[in-house]
């Protein structure tokens, strides 16, 4: 995924299909300037972690 569809998907008021890691997840932030994107598992909102949107899969 690139950047910008992570900035879209992070303001869309329904939720998107974006997998990290074969999970599903919720982008809470996406950092522009650095490629990167604070996300959660869907079921583990309190297990937050920063990783770069070119790892997140929108199917």
């Amino acid at each position: 995924m690139d950047v910008q569809r992570a900035q879209v998907i992070s303001g869309l008021e329904t939720m998107a299909n974006v997998t990290y890691n074969g999970k599903r997840i919720y982008i809470e932030h996406v950092d522009q300037q650095n490629g990167t994107a604070t996300i959660h598992p869907l079921d583990e909102p309190n297990t937050k972690q920063s990783v770069s949107v070119s790892n997140l899969i929108e199917s």
